[in-house]
């Protein structure tokens, strides 16, 4: 009895301890951004969220966002395809390599992306006498963006490609149905939970990213101006209710996105 009611105090103690973490450290800086952004009233909400510089730098963090995932969608299908379905040289090495974006601090990343695109470089050379400018434009943002969000769709399909059932697909090579209409009558819809659901993730990081975009964006009002960087000039002027204004934006945007991406994990879990 006496250990019955020890396992149930140790149950007991780990949930309200994760309640409690849970409360500090997600709830409660979640819930002060929402309140200090009607801190001075509705109509000073309304006045921030008006502000025509916030959202130019909302509606182009949304379409860059956007383009980055797109990308992603498809190097990463790719990537995983080939990780997963093809052996060759350096392929543990290529596989661990997708994580580095992860481990990487995004100035470093940032930095790189400048030392690769800029001036300087072949590639910033060639763009300039081709009359294109991609440091301290959208080329050099949306690079960022599909830089820091890479591993996001190769480790959502991945496991999806180890479960699937090659039966499926052999059977449609031995019915003469080509390699391109397998994978596309076959293997994508095997795929596409897990393509949907890591896009989503990935276009949520990509609206919130800062360090790696900073370093090249130029950060010129209504042009290259992002959302993260401008909350940033909000709180460096002294204002910080309208840079929470910019970030509850955000923040509602991104709790759509995990929950539509919570959804299809449940129902790819059920089926």
């Amino acid at each position: 009895m006496n250990g019955v009611l020890r396992h149930k105090g140790a149950i007991w103690g780990f949930r309200s301890t994760l309640l409690l973490y849970v409360f500090l450290l997600i709830v409660l800086p979640i819930g002060g951004i929402y309140v200090q952004s009607f801190s001075g009233g509705w109509q000073a909400f309304r006045e921030s969220i008006a502000e025509p510089l916030a959202w130019h730098a909302v509606a182009l963090t949304f379409r860059l966002a956007l383009i980055a995932t797109a990308i992603n969608m498809i190097i990463g299908t790719m990537t995983a395809w080939v990780l997963h379905r093809y052996r060759f040289a350096g392929r543990a090495w290529l596989n661990s390599l997708v994580d580095l974006p992860f481990a990487l601090p995004t100035a470093v990343g940032g930095l790189m992306i400048l030392l690769l695109l800029g001036p300087g470089s072949l590639a910033g050379r060639a763009a300039e006498e081709a009359g294109w400018r991609l440091v301290l434009a959208e080329p050099a943002i949306v690079v960022s963006m599909v830089f820091v969000t890479f591993p996001f769709v190769i480790r959502a399909v991945q496991p999806l490609l180890e479960e699937a059932d090659r039966s499926e697909e052999e059977a449609s090579y031995t019915l003469g149905a080509s390699r391109l209409r397998t994978f596309v009558h076959v293997l994508l819809p095997q795929m596409l939970p897990g393509i949907l659901s890591g896009a989503m993730l990935a276009f949520s990081r990509a609206m919130a990213e800062f360090g790696a975009v900073v370093l090249v964006a130029g950060n010129i009002p209504g042009k290259t101006l992002v959302a993260s960087v401008y909350i940033f000039g909000e709180i460096e002027s002294d204002n910080p209710q309208g840079a929470a204004v910019v970030s509850v934006l955000l923040l509602t945007i991104s709790f759509l996105i995990l929950w539509l991406a919570g959804t299809l994990q449940l129902r790819r879990v059920s089926s």
